[in-house]
C-alpha cells in the first residue's frame, strides 16, 4: 500500500512556506561543508528555497581550501585569536583558493540536469564587492597582515539583487577604499550581513547536529543572553564559540532568529525551516529572550496592558486580587522594563487540555511577531505540563488563531469546569489546537 506520509508532511509545511516567502535568509557555509558528500543535497535545498521565494544570501568560507593551497606552495600558516594571519606573500594564494570556490559554487547553483532536483531552476547567482573591510591590525604584538574584518555592508546593492530574485554569493573577502583585499572570517561576514539586512534568519552550518551539551545532548534553544553567558564563561570554546558568537551578535543587532544546524545531515536545512521542532540549535533575539514567567512585580504592567481590552469587551475583567493569586499562570513579554504582552495558561489535567487565556499584546508591537512568540512560549509550557490540546475562547480574534492552526469546536467540548463557568452573554467562540 502506498504511503501518504509525504502528503501529510507537504501539507503541513505550507504555513512555513508562506511565512518564509519574501523573507531574507543568510546562510553561513564553512569550507568543510563544501567538501562534504552531503553538499550536493544542500545545493538542491538552496535551489528549492529560491524557487519558494526565499531571498537568499550565501556567505561561504574556505579554510581547508586555503590551507591546502598554502601547503602545496610550501608555506606555513600561523594563527592567533582563532584567525589566520595573512602575510602579503600569502594573500595571492588565499585569493586564488577563494576565487576557485566561488566559481565552483556558481557552477553548482547553475545545474539544470533533467534528472536532478534543479531542472528548470535557472538560478541567477551574483557576487561582488558588497563588503568593505578594514585590517585587524596588530593585536598583542601580532601583525595580522591582510586578515581583516567587516567594516561596512552595501545593503542597498544586495537588496536590489534580492528584489530581482538573485542569490547573492559572498566570499570571505573584503575590499578597502585603498584598493586592498582582506581575508575575512566567513562567520563575521554572515553575521554582519544578516544584521545589516535585518534578515529574518541566519543559518549557521556546523559538523554536529547543532550545539551540544557536555553530555552530548543537543541544545535546542538559547536566548541571546544565555548564549552570551556561555561565551563569557567559556562553556563553549573553539570554533563552536566563533559560530555561537556570530549567531548571538546577529540576534543582538536585530536578526530575529539564528539557527545552528548540521551540514552532514541530509535535509537539516529544510527540517529547520519547514517543521515545528526544527533540527538544530535556535538562538533567538530580544523578542523571545524577554518572554518569561510573570512575577508579582509585573501585575501593575499586566493590568495597564489588559485594561483597554477589558473596556472594549475583548477580555474578561480581572481584578488585581485575581491576578495576584494567578500570576504564576502568566507569561509576559517585557521590552525595556515595560510589559508589552501577556498570556495565561490554565491546566485541566483530567481532560489533558489547557486554556490559553488573557492573551494581550500592546498595539505598538503587534506587527513585530510578539504575539507569535508569546503563543510559542505558551505551547512550550503546555507540552511540558503534558497538555495534549490547547483551547481558547475569543470574541474578536478568531482569524488570528485560525491562521495559527486553531480549529473551531463546539462549546459543549469544553472541559467540565470551564463549561460550567461559560458566559453565554459573551457568546465566545471556542477554538482548539492539538499539540
Amino acid at each position: 500500500m502506498k504511503s501518504n506520509e509525504w502528503l501529510h508532511g507537504f501539507r503541513h509545511s505550507s504555513p512555513y512556506i508562506n511565512a518564509h516567502r519574501g523573507r531574507t535568509v543568510v546562510l553561513t557555509m564553512p569550507g568543510d561543508a563544501i567538501e562534504h558528500r552531503n553538499f550536493i543535497n544542500i545545493i538542491h535545498d538552496i535551489a528549492l528555497l529560491s524557487s519558494l521565494g526565499v531571498r537568499l544570501v550565501v556567505a561561504f568560507g574556505g579554510r581547508p581550501q586555503i590551507q591546502s593551497r598554502l601547503d602545496d606552495a610550501g608555506l606555513e600558516s600561523a594563527f592567533a585569536r582563532g584567525l589566520r594571519i595573512t602575510p602579503d606573500n600569502h594573500l595571492p594564494l588565499v585569493m586564488e583558493a577563494i576565487g576557485g570556490l566561488r566559481a565552483y559554487l556558481e557552477s553548482q547553483l547553475s545545474m539544470g540536469l533533467v534528472n536532478s532536483p534543479m531542472h528548470n531552476a535557472r538560478i541567477r547567482v551574483t557576487s561582488g564587492n558588497y563588503v568593505t573591510a578594514k585590517p585587524v591590525g596588530v593585536l598583542d604584538g601580532v601583525d595580522f597582515g591582510y586578515t581583516g574584518k567587516v567594516r561596512r555592508v552595501d545593503t542597498r546593492g544586495i537588496e536590489q539583487l534580492l528584489e530581482q530574485g538573485h542569490i547573492v554569493l559572498l566570499p570571505p573577502m573584503g575590499y578597502s577604499p585603498t584598493g586592498d583585499a582582506f581575508n575575512l572570517s566567513y562567520e563575521d561576514v554572515g553575521s554582519q550581513v544578516a544584521a545589516a539586512l535585518q534578515a529574518e534568519k541566519l543559518i549557521v552550518f556546523i559538523d554536529d547536529e547543532g550545539l551540544l551539551e557536555e553530555d552530548g545532548s543537543l541544545i535546542r534553544e538559547l536566548s541571546a543572553r544565555q548564549a552570551s553567558e556561555r561565551l563569557n564563561t567559556n562553556v563553549v570554546t573553539g570554533h563552536d564559540a566563533a559560530l555561537l558568537k556570530a549567531a548571538c551578535d546577529a540576534c543582538v543587532k536585530g536578526v530575529r532568529r539564528a539557527h545552528i544546524i548540521s551540514y552532514v545531515e541530509d535535509g537539516a536545512l529544510l527540517e529547520e525551516l519547514f517543521t515545528r521542532d526544527g533540527s538544530g540549535t535556535l538562538v533567538s533575539g530580544d523578542n523571545y529572550e524577554q518572554i518569561r514567567q510573570a512575577r508579582v512585580e509585573d501585575i501593575g504592567g499586566i493590568l495597564e496592558l489588559i485594561q483597554p481590552l477589558e473596556e472594549q469587551g475583548i477580555l474578561v475583567r480581572r481584578s488585581r486580587e485575581m491576578l495576584e493569586t494567578e500570576v504564576d499562570r502568566f507569561v509576559v513579554a517585557e521590552r525595556d522594563g515595560t510589559i508589552v504582552g501577556c498570556a495565561a495558561l490554565y491546566h485541566y489535567p483530567d481532560e489533558g487540555t489547557g486554556e490559553l487565556s488573557c492573551f494581550a499584546v500592546d498595539p505598538s508591537y503587534r506587527r513585530a511577531g510578539r504575539g507569535d512568540d508569546i503563543l510559542a512560549m505558551i505551547e512550550k509550557l503546555a507540552k511540558g505540563q503534558g497538555i495534549r490540546k490547547l483551547f481558547v475562547l475569543t470574541t474578536q480574534t478568531e482569524h488570528w488563531f485560525r491562521e495559527r492552526g486553531f480549529l473551531p469546536t463546539a462549546v459543549q467540548d469544553l472541559p467540565g469546569p470551564k463549561l460550567a463557568s461559560y458566559n453565554t452573554q459573551r457568546n465566545s467562540k471556542v477554538f482548539y489546537k492539538p499539540l
